[in-house]
């Protein structure tokens, strides 16, 4: 039986308990968390209580509780990503979303034993809490000879990842746009991993191939900026295609603040812009057929 899938919105974690009263009344179904290297000093336990008291009434839930890190080069964040493997079923999820790290200055076949060690650990670790870990899929700046803090933006590493930590519970957050600023399909590569698919955020690029094929890559001038879904290339009533096919239960998280021409007191434009796309692009509402009632 197909599931709906439904629309979120990604809050930073820090700005949850200004931000999540007004975005719940906004009409998004789902909301994920996320927190980039540190916790800011947030209380998780009020956070978490704060959470459940402001969605209780309404069926929304938390998609996922992000913490992007790097634990393979900080022992600290490798702390850190322990304690939101513990807090995720606070608020109501299964899933963390993170960074899977690197050696920075280092290529990926280099961090590849320390991937190992880690997330053997982790996804162990996890798993015994009924956690699952989707790893985000943004370069963070590096490349395959020289990364900085996530090796887990190409599908050849994810082959690589998965190979040497075999374990159920370990995938992907997916994002069109990460795949696009690449140049890659990001419609067959979909399909291809969707078995690995836990999370998706909805962001887009709009890829300016006049620009690329005037000055190329390497000009110091971005070819390939963030948009919201409904503004960029991907065709995400495809998307919706490809998931529902195959069976994906999870939601699509929209990643706000990123869109260079949507944003600051047009963030909310964007942002509503792209929610209510998105759910045109999976049909709308679910409607019980009458014939069946």
């Amino acid at each position: 039986m197909m599931e709906q899938i439904h629309i979120g919105t990604c809050i930073p974690g820090q700005m949850m308990f200004d931000l999540l009263p007004s975005m719940a009344k906004e009409g998004f179904e789902r909301f994920e968390i996320g927190f980039h290297m540190e916790y800011y000093g947030v209380d998780l336990d009020k956070l978490a209580d704060f959470t459940k008291d402001t969605l209780a009434e309404s069926g929304q839930r938390i998609t996922a509780f992000g913490y992007y890190c790097n634990p393979l080069a900080n022992r600290e964040h490798f702390d850190n990503l322990k304690k939101a493997i513990d807090y995720a079923p606070k608020f109501g999820t299964s899933i963390v979303s993170t960074f899977a790290g690197a050696l920075p200055g280092e290529s990926v076949d280099k961090a590849m034993p320390k991937f190992k060690e880690v997330f053997t650990e982790l996804g162990n670790y996890a798993a015994d809490r009924g956690v699952r870990i989707a790893f985000e899929s943004c370069p963070m700046g590096g490349i395959w000879q020289n990364e900085t803090c996530n090796i887990s933006h190409s599908p050849v590493a994810w082959d690589m990842m998965f190979s040497e930590v075999p374990l159920d519970n370990l995938g992907i957050e997916f994002e069109p746009a990460h795949a696009l600023k690449q140049l890659i399909d990001p419609l067959p590569l979909l399909k291809q991993y969707i078995s690995k698919v836990f999370n998706v955020h909805g962001k887009d690029t709009t890829v300016d191939w006049d620009g690329i094929r005037h000055r190329g890559f390497i000009s110091g001038v971005d070819f390939v900026p963030d948009r919201f879904p409904g503004f960029g290339d991907t065709n995400w009533r495809d998307v919706f295609y490809i998931l529902h096919r195959n069976g994906y239960t999870g939601d699509i998280s929209i990643e706000g603040f990123h869109d260079n021409c949507y944003n600051k007191e047009w963030e909310m434009v964007g942002q509503l812009h792209a929610l209510n796309y998105l759910k045109w692009c999976r049909g709308g509402d679910f409607t019980a057929n009458p014939w069946e009632k």
